[in-house]
């Protein structure tokens, strides 16, 4: 089996999405450093989607810049993908990592991440008109991503394809269990700093008084 560098396996993942991701695992090969640096650019990229796009294309309403919602776009929600997956394929007993489970879905992401900046980069260059080799691009790098992350599941846990295909379901819905509990416990967090900021200012209040 051929011997590449960790670069080149990169590249070979993203081009062979359905024997890429076996001739990694089989060579045991992937960088978890490369790794964190595609979720590092998805993180740049959804910056640059929301905020330079051309404003013939769209037009940001925001005053003022909140970094949040892009840190749940990539960081959060890569995060739940992972530890969702990691935890019910080991109940559906995949042998994938989650060292690997991380580093296959990474692999997978970059041609969506390739599109959001290619875009960007087109919304400055062409005209409303021409948007449709926008929408192409954008719609080639999405449905690439999933095929990726599909064949990046079946891989990694070495299941047959509908078991492939219920792991994915499952996964998704673990995703929304965590993103539902992030969000109840945020809640939380603020009533609490809510309360702790109302008494602190009655107490200094009294005091002074």
């Amino acid at each position: 089996m051929m011997d590449l560098t960790q670069r080149q396996w990169v590249k070979h993942a993203v081009i062979h999405p359905f024997e890429g991701f076996e001739d990694m695992r089989w060579k045991k090969s992937g960088s978890l450093k490369i790794a964190m640096l595609i979720v590092l650019l998805l993180f740049f990229g959804e910056i640059a989607y929301g905020r330079l796009y051309g404003f013939q294309f769209y037009i940001s309403y925001d005053k003022t810049f909140n970094i949040i919602p892009y840190m749940v776009r990539s960081f959060v929600l890569f995060g739940a993908w992972t530890v969702g997956n990691w935890a019910v394929c080991t109940l559906l007993e995949g042998e994938g990592t989650l060292r690997n489970i991380c580093i296959y879905s990474a692999y997978s992401l970059i041609p969506y991440i390739v599109q959001l900046y290619v875009n960007v980069l087109l919304s400055h260059i062409l005209v409303r008109d021409e948007s449709i080799f926008m929408q192409v691009i954008e719609l080639i790098g999405t449905c690439w991503t999933v095929i990726l992350l599909f064949s990046a599941v079946k891989s990694v846990h070495q299941y047959s394809l509908k078991k492939t295909v219920l792991a994915v379901v499952l996964t998704i819905a673990a995703m929304l269990i965590m993103l539902f509990l992030l969000v109840l416990f945020m809640s939380l967090i603020q009533q609490v700093y809510i309360f702790i900021s109302t008494v602190y200012t009655e107490l200094s209040y009294r005091a002074r008084v």
